[in-house]
């Protein structure tokens, strides 16, 4: 029996929408993975050919190797100090990097939006936060070790200051742009300070706060391997300072690509709450 011929030209145009649709989503990814594909290849060609050292710039097959050992060797086996011990560094910086950036989240949010909403919190705190941020993380380690030692609560502490910072800032500003027209309705209509702080301020500044947000762990990753490299003996910081002291340049690489990838999704799970939080926005933007 024949298929009527209705049918088969909607299966036909069916499977030709379907084609356009992956041939339009298929050239932003390949436009994306061109450049960082064209250099690994470039390097991969130059290392092959005798023109860059192993042991200063291993190239990408290389340290691909070293990082399957890393990730999937057997602990405890051979020569290889690294072997099969990737995944409890990553979980030991994981968590550095999530107490840390909860705890300058539970500070910076409500604070920052204190200081951008009452000008009264804002003379008092905000030339205080001003003359302290620009001073360098580095600058914090020596008294990070003298006051916690070499313990996972000194390099909690540095993340939490590092990733404070844009949070109050960013916060700051938020609440300090609030629609007026906003503030002058709710008052008009008869609402408390209570009603509008929570009800229209912090809302409204919702926006900015997650903008401080996605800065804030970009900086906890930064400040993690920093602190990880002086004020404590685990995790991806103390590997890639260690790797760096044996000469396992392949480790060093793979460590930077692990910390690449983890701020990355860490990124990517901020913007997905923030999709959620903010689905208002989007609303009014049609």
């Amino acid at each position: 029996m024949t298929m009527p011929a209705p049918t088969a030209n909607l299966k036909v145009a069916g499977a030709t929408n379907f084609l356009m649709a992956v041939r339009r989503s298929a050239r932003p990814l390949l436009q994306t993975l061109a450049l960082p594909l064209s250099v690994l290849a470039i390097w991969e060609i130059a290392g092959r050919a005798g023109l860059l050292s192993e042991a200063i710039l291993p190239w990408p097959s290389l340290a691909l190797e070293g990082w399957y050992t890393w990730a999937f060797g057997p602990i405890g086996i051979g020569l290889n100090a690294y072997s099969g011990t990737w995944l409890s560094n990553v979980i030991n910086s994981a968590q550095r990097v999530f107490l840390g950036y909860a705890l300058a989240i539970c500070v910076g949010v409500p604070l920052g939006t204190l200081i951008g909403w009452n000008h009264t919190v804002a003379r008092v705190v905000d030339p205080t936060l001003q003359g302290l941020r620009p001073v360098p993380i580095t600058a914090w380690l020596p008294f990070s070790i003298a006051l916690f030692g070499v313990h996972d609560f000194g390099a909690i502490s540095l993340i939490a200051l590092g990733s404070f910072y844009p949070i109050v800032v960013n916060s700051a500003h938020g609440a300090r742009d609030v629609n007026k027209n906003l503030i002058r309705a709710t008052l008009m209509l008869g609402g408390t300070h209570r009603q509008l702080f929570f009800r229209v301020v912090f809302p409204s500044a919702l926006p900015a706060i997650c903008t401080g947000l996605r800065l804030g762990i970009g900086v906890a990753w930064t400040v993690v391997i920093v602190a990880e490299m002086v004020a404590v003996k685990s995790g991806l910081g103390y590997v890639l300072w260690d790797a760096y002291y044996v000469g396992r340049m392949d480790i060093v690489i793979a460590d930077m690509v692990s910390i690449g990838l983890l701020g990355f999704l860490s990124d990517r799970v901020i913007i997905m709450i923030e999709g959620r939080i903010l689905g208002w926005k989007k609303l009014q933007q049609v």
